[in-house]
């Protein structure tokens, strides 16, 4: 009857349609916001570098990133680092920082997601209002409406009094959504749309709110993926990643592991009481040999662990704990062949208590049999006299029997040496063992099958 007019259904359709479009567009600023400003720190970098004189260029650029570094490090005090991966990150928390746009960190587990939201927080003009953190991940999905939005007295079981949201508690402040790809995709509109409009209304109650909040989101999911297997809306998806920020993982950054390393022993030693004062090499360069897969946050456990085992004024790390051939230890760049089937059948040993023969034995782990691997044994030349042994599998020589060395040599003997009886491990039917304390390792793998040629 109005054909000129739009119908209620194509007015709220184009709302949504020009809400991505303005969310597209000022996605677009802000890259080129940080196009321009790499631009023209490569423009000045390249006028100094043509003012200069050519054997001082190498110098003036490691000058200038230097105090570039030290800057950075006086802004963010708590984020320890100066590695090029870390600075370019911390570069575009400095663009974002004053703006309110909404920020998506993502990273590996570990990388220090939060750090970086609370250093936005600190940059901006809301540094002043709440913080606030919510681990979406943490909460029943039961739970997480009313955590978020509040609820009045009486909307559920147990609402015994009104509540007041996370949205409401961080009103003109920062709200910090970490793990957000474990929000329901049931309640994503309802998120969706506060992020929009700015308003909600509380479990049980028909009153719209307003509120003023800054949303800064963090997730270790690939929410790309997501959004093919249906499990995130592409709506909610593309209003949070206005401005992505993505964390190196600390494997990436190998160089800031030393920095990190003293921080969190200065630290750790402080709370216990501990004067530690150095930190052995072999050590250090076996934290920088090691991948990290948890990534800040194991190493950080790690160096806790280790400040608890160090009565004394040098850090005792227990190495033996990085379950990875660490190429550090051996001053070598990358393992060789033979060196990674060592430490393969080492780890196999470990796991199976030094046992080689039956069903959960280090040759049944290994798919082979034992005589194979007592073969493999001598030919890897894997000592099996308790002290050698030891000195092997222990980082840097360390002496302590708690390290993972075996208790005797009884623990590498093969499975027939085995009491059928009792279980217990016997030399009563091979005699003449000698005395293992006066053979070096060959001569006891000798030993061994001297005595397994009796039988």
């Amino acid at each position: 009857s109005r054909p000129h007019f739009f119908s209620e259904e194509e007015i709220h359709f184009l709302s949504l349609a020009a809400g991505l479009v303005s969310l597209a567009v000022v996605a677009a600023l802000y890259r080129e916001r940080l196009h321009c400003v790499e631009t023209e720190r490569e423009s000045s970098d390249t006028l100094s570098s043509e003012s200069s004189q050519w054997t001082r260029n190498g110098e003036c650029g490691a000058e200038n990133e230097r105090s570039d570094l030290a800057r950075s490090n006086r802004k963010f005090p708590e984020i320890v680092g100066t590695s090029s991966a870390l600075h370019d990150v911390l570069r575009q928390v400095e663009i974002v920082a004053p703006t309110d746009s909404c920020v998506l960190i993502g990273g590996e587990t570990g990388t220090g997601k939060e750090l970086i939201a609370r250093a936005i927080h600190h940059l901006s003009d809301r540094r002043d209002r709440p913080f606030v953190k919510v681990n979406c991940a943490a909460i029943p999905s039961g739970l997480l409406e009313s955590e978020l939005f509040g609820h009045e007295k009486g909307a559920f079981t147990g609402a015994i009094a009104r509540k007041a949201g996370r949205f409401e508690i961080a009103d003109s402040g920062t709200l910090f959504l970490d793990e957000v790809g474990d929000i329901p995709l049931e309640m994503q509109p309802k998120l969706l749309r506060v992020l929009q409009e700015r308003e909600f209304e509380r479990l049980g109650s028909t009153r719209t709110q307003k509120v003023n909040v800054r949303v800064i989101a963090a997730t270790h999911r690939d929410l790309p993926q997501m959004l093919q297997d249906c499990n995130f809306r592409a709506d909610l998806y593309y209003r949070l990643n206005v401005f992505p920020i993505t964390m190196p993982a600390l494997r990436d950054r190998r160089e800031d592991i030393p920095g990190l390393v003293r921080y969190y022993v200065d630290i750790y030693a402080g709370r216990m009481k501990r004067h530690i004062g150095m930190i052995p090499a072999h050590a250090m360069k076996a934290l920088m040999g090691y991948s990290w897969p948890g990534n800040v946050r194991e190493l950080q456990n790690f160096i806790e662990r280790s400040v608890i085992l160090s009565p004394g004024k040098v850090l005792r790390s227990p190495l033996s704990e990085l379950k990875e051939c660490v190429a550090a230890l051996s001053g070598a760049g990358v393992c060789t062949l033979e060196e990674a089937e060592r430490e393969h059948v080492i780890r196999a040993l470990r796991e199976s208590n030094w046992v080689i023969g039956g069903s959960n034995g280090a040759a049944a782990r290994l798919g082979m049999k034992r005589t194979t691997l007592a073969y493999r044994i001598r030919k890897l030349k894997i000592p099996v006299g308790p002290r050698k042994m030891h000195r092997s599998l222990s980082a840097g020589g360390d002496n302590d029997p708690s390290a993972g060395g075996p208790p005797s040599i009884f623990e590498a003997l093969p499975s027939n040496f085995i009491d059928s009886g009792t279980g217990e491990r016997s030399c009563m039917r091979y005699p003449a063992l000698p005395d293992w304390g006066n053979h070096s390792g060959n001569q006891q793998v000798d030993e061994i099958n001297r005595a397994r040629s009796i039988e």
